[in-house]
């Protein structure tokens, strides 16, 4: 086992052509949390690059050679001798014992177990996205539908893209979570409970309700899944949204851009740590900003009338301000009695926020 240390302590570490991210490291001991190919490694990589070699170490512990009992022995004493001051453990596992350092680093899809500051690392927003195009014009909002955001989307081939997720996913998920994931891509946006996941996979596995309620709520504690809840409704059903778009392109053959577009604004709230819910008739209301968002690639205006008319109880009890109608690209503002709604094309507000 210390062969193997001193082979990682040894090797020189490559963070390929690192594009830097909104998250990043300080002095501090911290748990990097990110579902599989957000970036995790990249983000440890690029920090630890910044210090003299001698002073980290660096261990994937997904290297089937590590075994953790050995390890457990002899790593204290291993970077106590050789002086190293950062230790990081990419893919930690539980497994492994930690113990004083100047400044640790795990990363893992799980959430944080330790005492640790948290860094949660999504995937790329819209801002984040465009520092990986080479420039930025008309045709970089349509790579960002294509794409999704994962960073590595950019480096591989367009065709190859689709079996490279679903290869990542595979090797990354248990089946029963893969399986969750695939029905999840397919009721996109939908309100969507427990029970209706459970009786959609029954229909091909045997699987119990605790099991499939256990997995699902690993699915939402790793943010591959997200549930957006309905404003003070909190047990009611949640709407379902995936972690990233791409994800739904390259596991259902479904087109529905309605539902993509609407996730993507989604996400961009969540990535911006912007309280958000929804509630009938409105995608997303935001109580801290008294405003409604509403997902409309393509919006009508006389369509957009009707809609707001609908909505005139809520706007008035919860003292909407304004309404956001997040489009493609049409821009434009329109005079109502109940409140101001305002077009807003989504590179403009993603970038607004």
């Amino acid at each position: 086992m210390k062969t193997l240390l001193d082979e990682y302590y040894r090797n020189d570490l490559h963070h390929g052509g690192f594009i830097e991210r909104k998250a990043s490291l300080n002095e501090e001991s911290v748990w990097i949390t990110g579902i599989s190919q957000s970036g995790k490694t990249s983000l440890i990589k690029y920090y630890l690059l910044s210090h003299k070699k001698s002073t980290y170490l660096y261990l994937d512990c997904r290297d089937i050679r590590l075994e953790f009992d050995e390890l457990n022995e002899i790593l204290e004493p291993f970077c106590r001798d050789n002086k190293i001051r950062i230790l990081a453990l990419d893919n930690y596992r539980e497994e492994i014992t930690l113990f004083e350092m100047e400044q640790i680093i795990l990363s893992s899809e799980h959430p944080n177990k330790t005492l640790f500051e948290t860094l949660t690392l999504n995937l790329l927003d819209f801002e984040e996205f465009l520092a990986f195009e080479p420039k930025y014009d008309s045709t970089a909002l349509n790579h960002f539908f294509q794409l999704g955001g994962f960073p590595a989307m950019h480096k591989i081939a367009s065709e190859e893209r689709s079996l490279y997720l679903q290869k990542t996913l595979t090797y990354a998920l248990g089946d029963i979570e893969l399986s969750l994931l695939l029905q999840a891509s397919k009721m996109l946006t939908q309100k969507v409970s427990a029970y209706n996941l459970y009786e959609r996979l029954k229909e091909d596995r045997k699987i119990s309700k605790d099991k499939l309620y256990t997995h699902l709520q690993m699915m939402l504690d790793k943010r591959y899944l997200y549930g957006c809840e309905k404003f003070n409704h909190p047990s009611a059903i949640k709407k379902l949204y995936l972690s990233d778009i791409a994800i739904k392109h390259a596991l259902t053959i479904q087109k529905h851009f309605g539902k993509v577009f609407e996730n993507l604004i989604f996400l961009e709230l969540i990535k911006h740590d912007i309280e958000c819910y929804y509630d009938e008739g409105i995608d997303f209301y935001l109580p801290a900003r008294n405003q409604i968002i509403l997902a409309s690639a393509f919006a009508n205006e006389h369509a957009l009338f009707k809609k707001v008319e609908a909505l005139e109880g809520f706007i008035i009890t919860h003292q909407v301000e304004e309404i956001i109608v997040v489009t493609m690209n049409l821009e434009n503002t329109l005079a109502h009695p109940i409140a101001r709604i305002e077009l807003v094309p989504f590179s403009q507000w993603a970038l607004g926020e």
